[in-house]
Formats: C-alpha cells, structure tokens, sequence
C-alpha cells in the first residue's frame, strides 16, 4: 500500500509516498487493532477469522489489514493472505476491501501485477462509496496511467472522491476544472 492522497502510478517508485502511504495505513490498523504485530493464534485474529468465515467482510478487510501491515512492501505468505482476505471484502461488497486488493494487483503485491484488474477494482470500490477508488481513478484518467487520458473521467472521478469527503478529490476537483 502506498498511496492515499498521491497517485497510484503516477508516483511510482516513490520511497517517500510508500513510506506515508504504511504509516497511514499502519496507523489506522493500529485504531482498530492496538497489537498490530498480531500472531496467528491471538484472541483477535482467531475472532476475525471466525468473523470472516462466518461472511463478515468488514472482519474480513480487517484481517487483510493486519496481514498487510505485518508483510511490509515484502512478497511473503502475510502478503498472499492479505490479498485472499481483501478479495474475500470485496466479494462481500466492502468496498474497502476492492480498494486494497486494487492496490496489490497494481503492485503484484500478493498477486500477479495486473493494471487492468486493478482499474477494475478501484471502479468497483468507487461505486462502492469508497472516496480512494474514486480518487485513484481520477489520478489514472487525468494521467492516463493504464486507462485512456481522460480529464472529463477524471473531473467524474475527482468529483465522485469529493462528493464522499475526499479533500484530496475536491482540491483536484478545483483544478482540474480551472484547467479547461
């Protein structure tokens, strides 16, 4: 993971952008989890799991976020399950989880490097009423990084983040309209 206010492609490689990206992301699953360096058998992955396996996407999403953050940026098995349980979100119409696992093919973190399939998943976490999905496509269509070049998709994209409270969405929003 490594971009929620900075774009997906357009910033890639950026050591910078990753290393804000896994702050934020750590402290979120920090708010939700206090022990984030949780172990496999612990009380709250066991819980999750059950959560999850009972269908509960939101326990679901919230199990990939503790094994995303204990995998880093590494290619190992907490990668791989980080992935299984995003998609297994996104499955369950959490839109959350469509965003991450869009991040992950973007990155052939956990799974193949697909940038189709990541388009793919951040338009259905968009239409999910996820602010980054829609932003995330903004930044995609306005650069026209793995989509066609589109300023009019983008200002629909930015315009959709900003509608959800994205600040990021809105400012783009602004200038992106100024800029016609």
């Amino acid at each position: 993971m490594r971009h929620m206010h900075a774009a997906p492609s357009v910033f890639r490689g950026s050591c910078m952008n990753r290393r804000y990206l896994l702050l934020v992301s750590t402290l979120f699953a920090v708010s939700i989890f206090p022990n984030l360096g949780l172990a496999d058998g612990s009380k709250e992955v066991t819980e999750l799991s059950a959560r999850c396996d009972r269908g509960d996407a939101k326990g679901c999403f919230n199990l990939g976020v503790i094994y995303e953050n204990r995998a880093g940026f590494t290619q190992d098995a907490d990668a791989v399950r980080a992935a299984a349980m995003f998609r297994k979100a996104c499955h369950g119409r959490y839109a959350a989880g469509c965003f991450f696992l869009g991040l992950m093919h973007e990155d052939g973190r956990g799974v193949k490097q697909d940038f189709a399939e990541a388009v793919a998943l951040f338009r259905k976490a968009c239409a999910g009423g996820d602010a980054l999905g829609c932003f995330n496509l903004g930044v995609l269509y306005e650069a026209g990084t793995n989509v066609r070049q589109s300023n009019s998709d983008a200002l629909n994209y930015y315009g959709k983040a900003c509608d959800l409270k994205s600040e990021g969405g809105c400012e783009s929003y602004a200038r992106v309209k100024n800029k016609r």
